[in-house]
């Protein structure tokens, strides 16, 4: 960080003879330290959060177990070290010379940033398709841009989208914005039509929302697929007609049945395991949509045939969250989507090894880390 002459002293800003601050840092994989390290400063442009809370994503799960599409080749894409966590929110701390103007954000306000750090100068960020940023810096993942949200206090750069959170939306449903804008992105991509048959396998976390958003679109039958029978309960109560837990049902005959022998007609992935991919080929009718969700931690192989010569499919991938945030925060406002029932636990960061075992397990929905911070005199 540069200096900062008087003038330029980030509004906020008090003097401290000790600026550390608790954080989760990522080393490798599963070595992942609760350490104290120096706390943020903003630059021009620039803020700093109060981190609330910052939940711990199946992608934060695959990162911290070595999965290859983070750690593989020679240049990995995470850098560490790193503070992780990309689905945060906070209140805004400090603010950087024309931080105020810049983000239209004021001090003590509630606000989240997209997890996606746009460079603002390739092709696809200057084209308005910012989330497909070819740089692609994601908070949490490569520290040169910027520190995740699983510490006290986090910087905020110049090019974050940011947005403001509504007084009347929750702490818990404040914690989801982040994946629940991803699950309405999604399910966006599915182009969900009034008499259409959705399948939604995988009712994780985001998954338990792409049910909840789906429900929103209205189509004929929602059908929701998972192999623990609590989660297909919520996914229930969220609106799904139908469940199926595939170690008790055959799953394509349940949706053959229900379709006319057809298959439905769009298809989520969001199992993060690959015989959720060759479910899914098999459960689709011919000409349907299949958009995939998950990040994987093995590679996939499934018979691609299917996809051209036997039912000329439509495969949409689904990335982040472009422009569903502001979506995601009037749907928690106006009480049409829940984190009740998802967010199942919360955890200090200094309890960082049981809160990341939690997760990785089935006796969990959502983790969170508190990252409350108890200022320092």
């Amino acid at each position: 960080m540069m200096a900062l002459n008087e003038e330029d002293t980030p509004v906020g800003l008090r003097e401290q003879s000790n600026r550390k601050m608790t954080a989760i840092v990522c080393h490798g994989p599963e070595d992942y330290r609760v350490q104290q390290v120096d706390r943020p400063v903003p630059e021009e442009r620039e803020m700093v959060l109060r981190i609330a809370a910052c939940g711990i994503c199946a992608s934060d799960c695959k990162c911290w177990s070595g999965a290859k599409m983070f750690w593989g080749g020679d240049n990995p894409y995470v850098k560490p070290p790193v503070i992780p966590g990309h689905e945060f929110y906070g209140v805004v701390d400090e603010l950087g010379p024309g931080a105020a103007e810049h983000f239209g954000v004021s001090l003590g306000e509630r606000v989240i940033a997209e997890q996606i750090v746009p460079c603002d100068q390739c092709r696809f960020c200057r084209s308005g398709q910012y989330w497909m940023c070819e740089v692609h810096n994601i908070f949490g993942f490569q520290r040169v841009v910027a520190d995740g949200g699983m510490a006290e206090y986090m910087r905020i750069p110049r090019t974050a989208r940011v947005h403001k959170i509504d007084e009347g939306i929750s702490a818990n449903d404040a914690a989801i914005i982040e994946p629940l804008a991803c699950a309405i992105h999604t399910v966006n991509r599915g182009d969900i039509q009034l008499d259409d048959v959705v399948v939604i396998a995988g009712a994780g976390p985001i998954g338990l929302m792409m049910v909840q958003v789906a429900k929103l679109k209205t189509p004929k039958l929602l059908i929701a697929i998972d192999m623990v029978d609590e989660r297909l309960q919520l996914a229930k109560s969220f609106g799904a007609d139908v469940v199926i837990n595939p170690r008790e049902q055959d799953a394509l005959a349940v949706v053959r049945s229900l379709t006319d022998g057809y298959g439905c007609d769009v298809y989520i992935e969001a199992t993060g395991s690959p015989s959720g991919v060759e479910q899914g080929l098999n459960l689709i009718r011919k000409l349907g949509r299949f958009v995939e969700f998950s990040v994987f931690g093995a590679p996939t192989t499934v018979d691609w045939s299917i996809i051209g010569d036997r039912k000329e499919l439509d495969i949409r991938g689904a990335h982040l969250a472009p422009y569903c945030y502001p979506i995601a925060i009037n749907l928690l406002s106006r009480g049409l989507v829940t984190s009740k029932g998802i967010v199942t636990h919360r955890y200090r960061l200094e309890e960082w090894d049981t809160a990341i075992a939690v997760a990785n397990s089935l006796d969990s929905v959502k983790v969170l880390m508190d990252a409350t911070s108890q200022e320092s005199e």
